[in-house]
């Protein structure tokens, strides 16, 4: 398969394009897209055989559930069974970075939620995504645009590599806003329960909602033989080639037991502020390492360790909670569930 290539550019021709990429969707085709979060793999939420084609390209499990991508908030109606707090939630964040898990309408074929009773909704920010589904005149489907348990893609050349050939077009708008996946929450009885923590924290859900909660499994990954409810809940994600060594301590400690164990291919992640600190290579995380700045940058710093062919990359644990817990849920994954106590 050959995959086209398009570049937004803020002309009268991506009106073309997206309407051509719009015409793959509805035939059964797949269009990576970008996002606020990250790329997505589009394909029609309303195919279970275009489902089908996510899962092939992706190699990704068959009961990890998909995301249904939609251009309003009130589009949710026709895929799930809604409730008032659904648009409370959607009248402070949507479209943005937050994903509601409902019960599904008979529409949405099983192959989709990965046999679920429940549908995972999120109306995006970015107007691209959004144009591109108006355009295919179908709710579209779409998990993130890498191959199963990489980091997850933050710009079309992450996508790229990852998908070329197996997919029939790919949609460049640039360079990702926020860099993690949004935030998926189920709701049930007027509570809200995350279930994979993004930029809408759990203190900014409160503000909406009176009862929240976060799931175990967002700092402690689902066991075998467990069904994920959300995408992220299971299986090792975000994942480079090298080893992952989350490390737990104060910034001192760290200093010294990176300075002390790591090699000449090794790399520790780093703001700009911290890097002269280390002695071995580093991969700076952003200026000051703000939360922001390092949810930004996690997925390109973990594809760059593979492209540096490093062995291993120490990154220091961060907390578990508030604006971090999101940076937490991925690093944990990522180094397989391991925490080295320093």
């Amino acid at each position: 398969m050959k995959t086209e290539y398009y570049k937004i550019n803020g002309s009268a021709e991506d009106v073309t394009a997206l309407e051509k990429a719009g015409e793959i969707l509805r035939n059964g085709g797949l269009v990576a897209f970008p996002t606020e979060t990250v790329y997505g793999l589009g394909a029609s939420a309303l195919s279970p055989t275009a489902a089908e084609k996510i899962y092939a390209a992706k190699g990704r499990p068959s009961d990890n559930p998909l995301i249904v991508h939609v251009a309003h908030p009130e589009d949710a109606d026709e895929l799930a069974i809604t409730s008032s707090l659904y648009y409370e939630l959607a009248e402070r964040f949507m479209p943005g970075p937050l994903t509601v898990i409902m019960p599904k309408r008979e529409c949405v074929p099983d192959a989709v939620t990965g046999g679920l009773s429940t549908v995972a909704v999120r109306c995006p920010e970015n107007k691209t995504a959004r144009r591109l589904i108006l355009a295919a005149g179908v709710p579209v489907a779409a998990p993130s645009a890498n191959r199963s348990g990489r980091p997850s893609p933050t710009s079309a050349s992450h996508v790229k590599l990852d998908m070329d050939g197996r997919i029939d077009m790919l949609i460049d708008g640039g360079d990702c806003e926020i860099g993690v996946e949004s935030t998926v929450v189920t709701i049930v009885d007027g509570r809200c329960t995350v279930l994979r923590p993004g930029a809408v924290t759990e203190g900014m859900l409160s503000e909406v909602c009176s009862s929240v909660s976060v799931d175990k499994a967002v700092t402690d990954p689902a066991l075998a033989g467990e069904h994920p409810e959300s995408p992220g809940m299971k299986y090792k994600h975000y994942a480079p080639l090298a080893d992952v060594i989350l490390a737990e301590g104060d910034l001192g400690d760290f200093v010294s037991y990176v300075n002390e164990n790591a090699g000449e291919k090794d790399a520790v992640f780093a703001s700009r502020n911290e890097s002269a600190l280390f002695s071995c290579r580093v991969l700076e995380t952003g200026e000051s390492g703000t939360p922001a700045e390092l949810n930004h940058s996690l997925y390109s710093l973990l594809r760059m360790a593979d492209e540096l062919s490093l062995e291993r990359v120490y990154i220091k644990c961060p907390p578990r909670e508030g604006e971090y817990l999101a940076l937490f849920n991925r690093l944990i994954r990522a180094a397989g569930g391991k925490i080295t106590k320093i």
